[in-house]
C-alpha cells in the first residue's frame, strides 16, 4: 500500500513537472493557458462558427442582384441561385418522360375510395431509373380547377392526408379535391429505422431519412433533392398537355420544405401553401442532420428560397408543424444516428424569414400584380382557398359538405410502399457509388497532363483549387498575427519539447507540441516530421517519452530520438459531439472541420519556417486514422509538406463511407460528421494522392485493421502506383503490409522518410 501511494505522489510530481519547468522557446513569449487546450481549440472554432451563421444573413447580399425591371428580367437575374439551389439539394438527375400508373393486383383494386365529387386512386409515376413516386391520386369528376401535389410530413402517410386513416393534423388533401382540384399526395421516406442497415452486418437507429441522407450527401445528392424530383415528375406529368390547369403545392413540415424547394427551382408551379417549416435557418444545425445543406445558409435562408419563388404566391400560416424529440433511441444492436430535433416554429422564428415582404410589395407587385408572400394568423382552410384564388381565373368554389371517403381496400398495410421507396433510393444511390469511378475518370483523370512532371503539376492546380473551395469549404486569410506562445513541457536526453499556440482568427488558435534534439550543430537545419494524431487523440499520445502509447507507439517521440525535428499538432476532432456538431454548424456556411484543420496546418508551416533549425524544404507529414485522413486532404492542398505517410486510414473511401455491402462502411456507424459533400463524384483517396503527387507518398497498413480490408486499399493504391509510374517516379510511392491492427508500425515509414528527407545521415 505504502509502495502505490508513494508511486501516485511521484506520478502528481511529475504531471507537475511540465509547469515548474514551464520556460518559453527563444523569440516566442510564454504560453500561461491552463485547462485543456484541446477542449478550448473547440469551444473557439464553435464561437466563430456561431458567429459566421449570425452574420450569414447579412452576408448572402452578395450573391444576390435582382432585376426588378420586368419579369423576364427578374426571372433571369435569380437563375444562377436557383441553379445553385438545384445542386446543392442534388435536384440534378434527369427525370424520366412524365407518365401516371395505377397500382393494382388481382386482389387489390386501384380505386382505393370514391366519394360524389372525386376518386382516389393508388399510384406510381417514374422518376428516375429504378425510382418512382408513389401515393393517392384524388380525380375529381368534373374538370379540374388546379393540379396540387398535396405533400405530408414524413411520418404521415397519404391516406392520412386523405382522411381514410387518421393521423394528420388535417386531412387538407381531401379539402383541395372538395374544390374541385386534381391531387397527388406522394409517400415521403419516413423517420422510423426499420431498415437501417443491413441485417447481414449490422442494423442502426438512423431514422431511414438518414441512412438516405449519408450515402446521398456523399455522391453530391439529397434526401430533400429525391423528393423535390419525385415531387417535379408529378408537376411533369400534371403539365404534359397544353392549356392545363395551374399546379401549386401544399405541404406540411417535411412536405412543406419538399414542396417550398420544389416551387423555388421550378416556376411551373404557381403558388404554395407552406406549414410548419418556415424558421431561422442558421439554427439547422440543431435539426435533424437530413435536413443538412452543403453552402445552405452562405445564400440562402428561407427568405431567400422564397424569393425566387416569385411569380408564384406563397401563403405561410402561423400554426405549428410536427415536433420530433430525436431519432429512434439506441438500443442493443441499434445505433449511431446523429442527434437532432424539431420544434414547433415560433412566430418571432417565423417573422424574422418575412425580410423581404417590402422589397415583394414594392418591386415584385408591379412586374406580377399581386403580392408574392403571405404570412399571418390564417387557418388552414383560409390558405388552401387565399392559394387557389391566386393561381385559379375564376374564384374557387367553397367546398360542399364534405363526405368522407371510405377506404376500399382490405386491411391496407402502408409497409411495405414505404419499404419500396426506401430501398429504391438506397439502390439508385448504390448505384451511383458503382458508377463513380468513370465520372471520377473524366471529372480529373482525363485533364491530367502526364507528359511531363512540371506540366503535370501545372494540369492539377484547378483540381487542388476545387477541393478546398467545393468540397472541404475554404475559410478566410487568418486575421490574426501569429503570437506564438510556448512553454517547456518536456526535457528528455536527446530532446526538449515544448508547447505551441499559433492564432489564426478571434477565439480560433493552432495547438501542439513541438520536439528539438539537443544536438543541434550552430546554423544546422535538420528536417521536421508532423505526427498527426488520430480520433480523440492528443499531441501526448504521439511524443509520450515514457511508453510507447497503445497505437501511436509514441513514434513521434521515437523519430525525435533519431534526431528529427518533430511537432505533433492537435486536431479539433476530440470531444465527441462537441466536435461533430462543428460540422453540422460549419456545413450550411459552406465550411467543414478540415477548413480548420487546413487553415492551423498552414499556420503551423508558416512558424515553423521561421525557426532557424528548420529545414523548409524537408517537412514531411505522418498519421494515423483520423490523422490518416488529415495525411490525405492538408498535403493534397498544403505543397509546402515535401512528402504525406498515410497509416491506418488509405482506402477505397467512397466505398467505405457509403457501401451497405462493406462490413468497415460508415454507413453502420456513429460518426456522422465524415461525410463531404459529392467527394464520391470527385476525389476519391487516388485522386487526393494526384494532388500530392510528384512528392513522395507512402501509405502504412496492417492486415488487421479493422478501418478497411487489404483488397480495398490494394485496389485503390494501384492507382496510386500507375500515376507515380507514368510520370517515370515509382520509387516515390510505397505501400507497406504488415501483420498487425490499427497501429503505427514505424519500419518501412521510418526507412521512407530516411530516404527521402535524407536523415539520419
Amino acid at each position: 500500500m505504502l509502495a502505490r501511494r508513494c508511486l501516485l505522489v511521484l506520478g502528481m510530481l511529475c504531471g507537475l513537472l511540465p509547469a515548474l519547468h514551464a520556460e518559453p522557446l527563444p523569440n516566442t513569449k510564454a504560453l500561461q493557458a491552463e485547462g485543456d487546450l484541446a477542449a478550448k481549440m473547440v469551444a473557439g472554432i464553435d464561437q466563430y462558427l456561431m458567429r459566421e451563421l449570425s452574420a450569414s444573413v447579412e452576408k448572402r447580399k452578395q450573391y444576390w442582384k435582382p432585376d426588378f425591371s420586368s419579369a423576364e428580367n427578374y426571372a433571369k437575374s435569380v437563375q444562377p441561385n436557383r441553379d445553385r439551389l438545384k445542386k446543392i439539394i442534388g435536384a440534378v438527375d434527369p427525370r424520366l418522360p412524365a407518365e401516371m400508373h395505377y397500382v393494382a393486383t388481382t386482389d387489390t383494386p386501384a380505386l382505393v375510395a370514391e366519394t360524389e365529387r372525386y376518386k382516389v386512386y393508388a399510384v406510381r409515376w417514374p422518376v428516375f431509373e429504378g425510382v418512382d413516386g408513389e401515393g393517392l391520386l384524388l380525380e375529381p369528376k368534373e374538370k379540374a380547377i388546379a393540379n396540387v401535389v398535396a405533400i405530408p410530413d414524413a411520418d404521415q402517410t397519404p391516406e392520412m392526408l386523405v382522411g381514410l386513416t387518421p393521423g394528420a393534423w388535417s386531412p387538407f388533401a381531401r379539402h383541395l379535391a372538395e374544390y374541385g382540384c386534381r391531387v397527388l399526395v406522394p409517400v415521403l421516406i419516413d423517420r422510423k429505422d426499420t431498415w437501417s442497415g443491413n441485417p447481414r452486418i449490422r442494423m442502426t437507429n438512423q431514422p431511414h431519412r438518414e441512412f438516405i441522407y449519408r450515402m446521398a450527401f456523399e455522391m453530391g445528392r439529397h434526401i430533400i433533392g429525391y423528393e423535390v424530383q419525385k415531387v417535379l415528375a408529378a408537376v411533369d406529368w400534371f403539365c404534359r398537355e397544353k392549356g392545363h390547369a395551374p399546379v401549386a403545392v401544399c405541404g406540411d413540415t417535411e412536405g412543406a420544405l419538399v414542396g417550398l424547394y420544389a416551387m423555388a427551382i421550378d416556376q411551373r408551379i404557381q403558388g404554395g401553401m407552406i406549414r410548419g417549416y418556415i424558421r431561422k435557418r442558421e439554427n439547422t444545425w440543431i435539426e435533424p442532420i437530413y435536413r443538412n445543406v452543403w453552402g445552405l445558409v452562405q445564400e440562402f435562408g428561407d427568405a431567400e428560397v422564397i424569393r425566387l419563388t416569385a411569380p408564384g404566391v406563397v401563403v405561410v400560416p402561423f400554426e405549428p408543424g410536427v415536433e420530433i424529440a430525436g431519432p429512434p433511441a439506441a438500443r442493443p444492436g441499434r445505433a449511431g444516428a446523429a442527434p437532432g430535433r424539431l420544434g414547433f416554429p415560433k412566430e418571432e422564428s417565423l417573422r424574422e424569414e418575412d425580410r423581404f415582404q417590402a422589397e415583394i410589395d414594392a418591386n415584385l407587385v408591379k412586374v406580377y400584380r399581386h403580392r408574392a408572400f403571405l404570412w399571418g394568423d390564417l387557418t388552414t382552410s383560409t390558405s388552401l382557398s387565399t392559394v387557389l384564388k391566386t393561381i385559379c381565373k375564376n374564384e374557387p368554389q367553397p367546398p360542399l359538405k364534405p363526405t368522407d371517403p371510405k377506404e376500399l381496400r382490405l386491411a391496407f398495410d402502408p409497409a411495405p410502399r414505404q419499404k419500396r421507396q426506401f430501398e429504391q433510393l438506397v439502390n439508385f444511390t448504390q448505384k451511383l457509388l458503382r458508377d463513380s469511378e468513370v465520372v471520377r475518370e473524366k471529372f480529373i483523370w482525363s485533364k491530367l497532363d502526364l507528359s511531363s512532371v512540371e506540366k503535370f503539376e501545372k494540369s492539377t492546380e484547378p483540381f487542388r483549387k476545387y477541393l478546398a473551395e467545393e468540397v472541404i469549404g475554404q475559410l478566410p486569410a487568418p486575421t490574426q498575427p501569429l503570437n506564438p506562445l510556448t512553454r517547456e513541457a518536456y526535457d528528455e536526453p536527446k530532446w526538449k519539447g515544448y508547447e505551441v499556440t499559433l492564432d489564426l482568427y478571434p477565439d480560433v488558435f493552432a495547438y501542439g507540441v513541438l520536439l528539438i534534439p539537443k544536438d543541434l550543430k550552430p546554423g544546422e537545419k535538420r528536417p521536421v516530421v508532423v505526427c498527426q494524431h488520430g480520433l480523440e487523440g492528443r499531441p501526448q499520445d504521439v511524443v509520450n517519452p515514457k511508453m510507447k502509447t497503445r497505437a501511436y507507439h509514441s513514434y513521434g517521440a521515437q523519430l525525435a530520438d533519431l534526431g528529427y525535428i518533430v511537432y505533433a499538432p492537435q486536431n479539433p476532432y476530440i470531444g465527441k459531439d462537441d466536435f461533430r456538431v462543428l460540422q453540422r454548424k460549419a456545413n450550411p456556411l459552406k465550411l467543414s472541420l478540415f477548413s480548420f484543420i487546413v487553415r492551423q496546418h498552414e499556420r503551423t508551416l508558416d512558424w515553423l519556417e521561421t525557426l532557424p533549425f528548420v529545414d523548409k524544404n524537408k517537412i514531411g507529414f505522418y498519421g494515423l486514422s483520423y490523422g490518416g485522413k488529415t495525411a490525405m486532404r492538408v498535403p493534397a492542398l498544403e505543397k509546402r509538406y515535401c512528402l504525406s505517410i498515410c497509416s491506418g486510414d488509405f482506402n477505397e473511401w467512397v466505398e467505405k463511407m457509403i457501401s451497405v455491402e462493406r462490413r468497415v462502411s460508415y454507413m453502420f456507424t456513429g460518426e456522422y460528421e465524415m461525410y463531404e459533400f459529392d467527394l464520391g463524384h470527385t476525389f476519391n483517396y487516388a485522386e487526393m494522392s494526384a494532388l500530392i503527387a510528384p512528392r513522395p507518398f507512402m501509405v502504412e497498413r496492417g492486415h488487421d485493421d479493422g478501418v478497411g480490408i487489404d483488397e480495398m486499399v490494394a485496389y485503390e493504391f494501384a492507382k496510386v502506383r500507375r500515376l507515380y509510374s507514368r510520370l517515370k517516379l515509382p520509387e516515390r510511392t510505397e505501400l507497406e503490409f504488415f501483420d498487425g491492427g490499427h497501429v503505427i508500425h514505424g519500419q518501412g515509414t521510418f526507412a521512407f522518410l530516411k530516404k527521402h528527407l535524407q536523415w539520419p545521415k
